[in-house]
């Protein structure tokens, strides 16, 4: 791709797909009658240079501007598909399914890392700061507390005698959370819902391929991509359960002897985790960049297959009309960014137009 064109990132929300550049975001679903309503704004200028530019300072920049921004885009994608519901004998998901679905994607198909942060701060579709909050309560509970437990539960269970703090321990932790993430995808995926919401993913991760390589925005050339992309979310997560165990390694490694039973030294080293979570995730996102422009070809390409094979369960094959909505929702991100649509409003919000 050439180096002048902006790189895109996406996410797949509620019956449709999300896509922002550096200079504009936008959001398109398929409403029941067909229409597609497309929410689109510009992105103000990020400023150039300073902290935020800086290797791993960026990192978190991106990381946690992906989930403010995901978060917002799932609350309004929800709200209209329970609009199209209102008044119908079957009811719409439920709350508890609607915030289901917010936690997984929140964490698993966080948007595809781009090139340099978004620190943008577009004004993404308000939502409650509780949706903001949730998918990092949810992303500790699930990284850090779950396999940490399981972790003990295995020491316990094959009389290790580990030290929590010790690289054995941290290891084992790391197969357990990869374990974790990887059944609790498998699970939410026969939901139908969610795996509509994947099939969205897949949708996205092959109109950015299509993008990338050149080619002409349609539904022809899209459908013959991959639903796999290195800059994906889940490659992220898979990477982040790897990054952790040499972290917490090091960590436990220099750490003092943590005064206390046994129930101690677990919550003790629990809190301690949690100030570094920030830091594994700017590791990550260095090492994720690195790969997804060196690796992507050639021998190297191996390095990415395990976030691959995740990538299968997070995914599902998408059908023509998905692929025309993140078709959509790419061609209103980019006219903002290359003029390759006619010129339209300052801002289109909730404005209905025939599919493509």
């Amino acid at each position: 791709m050439s180096s002048a064109r902006p790189y895109i990132g996406g996410q797949a929300v509620i019956e449709g797909v999300m896509m922002r550049s550096p200079g504009s975001l936008s959001i398109v679903c398929r409403r029941k009658n067909g229409e597609l309503v497309v929410r689109e704004q510009p992105a103000p200028a990020k400023a150039t240079g300073g902290p935020s530019s800086w290797p791993l300072v960026r990192g978190i920049a991106t990381v946690v501007e992906s989930l403010r921004l995901g978060s917002r885009a799932l609350r309004w994608s929800a709200e209209l598909y329970e609009k199209d519901h209102e008044g119908e004998d079957a009811s719409p998901p439920s709350p508890p399914l609607n915030l289901l679905t917010a936690l997984s994607l929140g964490i698993v198909a966080l948007a595809s890392m781009p090139d340099e942060p978004d620190s943008s701060g577009a004004d993404a579709p308000k939502g409650g700061g509780v949706m903001s909050i949730l998918p990092i309560a949810f992303a500790v509970l699930l990284f850090v507390a779950l396999p940490q437990l399981a972790a003990e539960g295995v020491n316990r269970a094959l009389h290790l005698g580990l030290a929590v703090t010790a690289p054995a321990y941290q290891a084992v932790t790391g197969a357990a959370k990869l374990a974790i993430v990887v059944g609790y995808m498998l699970a939410i995926r026969k939901i139908p819902e969610i795996r509509r919401v994947f099939q969205y993913h897949g949708a996205e991760h092959k109109t950015i391929s299509t993008y990338e390589e050149g080619e002409a925005l349609v539904v022809a050339n899209a459908a013959k991509k991959t639903t796999m992309h290195p800059r994906c979310g889940t490659t992220f997560l898979v990477m982040v359960a790897l990054v952790s165990i040499l972290v917490f390694s090091g960590v436990g490694a220099v750490l003092p002897p943590i005064p206390g039973g046994r129930l101690a030294q677990f919550a003790g080293f629990f809190v301690l985790k949690l100030p570094f979570l920030p830091v594994i995730a700017a590791i990550t996102y260095e090492i994720q960049r690195v790969f997804a422009r060196f690796c992507t070809t050639g021998p190297l390409r191996a390095l990415l297959w395990p976030g691959f094979m995740v990538q299968k369960i997070t995914t599902a094959e998408p059908d023509e009309a998905q692929l025309e909505v993140a078709l959509a929702s790419l061609r209103a991100t980019l006219w903002r960014e290359e003029k390759v649509d006619a010129p339209a409003p300052p801002d289109r919000e909730n404005a209905a137009m025939s599919a493509p």
